[in-house]
């Protein structure tokens, strides 16, 4: 496996393999790689001739409080990691490679819908840091497609509406949730769990479930549905930020007429936030 830090190292790996016309497939991640990044990673593999992954913890979706400085950064583990699943390139810019002329006056890649709402609400910023280091991302390694987790539902649906709106020619391909034996989605931020927590946090996807269920039975009264989960995530001992059944593609609130839906939640579990999310057609 290739490694490179440079724009410049990157592109020049990749044209041998453009030249050769070659299909590239690109999976962005932030490091502190698990079983959940690779799935992405053998995902792409079946959609492209050569996989590039890149690592780069972004400050710039990262707002006040939020744990940027304290986030995990395992360059050498996740290398062996990506390696051992037949990565072909690991691209890990520093700050400095992705924002030469500094954070403040960085141009950025704005979505006007979809951002400022769930996630968007609780984490101001977040999306439009997202949006601008994805697409520069895209700008530097120049897919052909590019793998994405559905369990940052919220995040796909974004960027699938910029790369639309900014006619990128990147195919965005979804990949399923990892989840652990219980259930529970495998994310990064799981390592910070304390061992009393780790056993409740599965209750997120246990009222999402539920939640699904009662869709499924034939309930329309979705405000009713939100309400159960909430009740059920603090009867857990969790604090609730958001449980929300929207429209699967535009993430607007749920109206009777839909037919696919996404029920999305996010709660703070001691210290750590989880997000989570199942699908269904009704």
């Amino acid at each position: 496996m290739q490694i490179c830090q440079r724009v410049t190292d990157l592109r020049r790996h990749l044209h041998d393999a453009r030249v050769a016309d070659k299909r590239i497939a690109f999976v962005p991640t932030m490091g502190n790689l698990h079983e959940g990044h690779l799935q992405l990673i053998r995902l792409a593999r079946q959609h492209a001739d050569v996989v590039v992954a890149s690592i780069f913890v972004n400050p710039l979706q990262f707002g006040l409080n939020e744990d940027w400085e304290q986030y995990p950064r395992t360059l050498e583990r996740d290398s062996a990691m990506l390696a051992s699943e037949g990565c072909d390139l690991l691209f890990c810019p520093t700050e400095h490679d992705m924002y030469p002329n500094g954070m403040e006056t960085q141009t950025k890649v704005e979505v006007p819908t979809m951002t400022n709402i769930l996630c968007g609400a609780s984490r101001p910023g977040h999306f439009l840091g997202v949006t601008t280091v994805v697409a520069k991302l895209f700008n530097m390694v120049q897919p052909d497609t590019a793998v994405f987790g559905i369990k940052d539902y919220q995040q796909l649906a974004v960027i699938r509406r910029m790369t639309e709106d900014l006619c990128i020619p990147i195919q965005i391909i979804a990949a399923p949730i990892a989840r652990a034996d219980d259930g529970l989605a495998l994310s990064s931020r799981n390592g910070y769990l304390t061992q009393e927590e780790r056993p409740r946090a599965v209750a997120l996807y246990r009222a999402l479930c539920q939640a699904r269920a009662a869709l499924v039975d034939g309930r329309r009264d979705y405000a009713s549905i939100e309400k159960e989960a909430l009740d059920a995530l603090a009867a857990a001992r969790m604090r609730p930020d958001y449980f929300s059944i929207r429209h699967a593609r535009t993430l607007e609130t749920a109206s009777a007429g839909d037919t696919d839906l996404v029920l999305l939640g996010a709660v703070y579990l001691g210290k750590t936030r989880l997000i989570d999310n199942v699908t269904v057609q009704i």
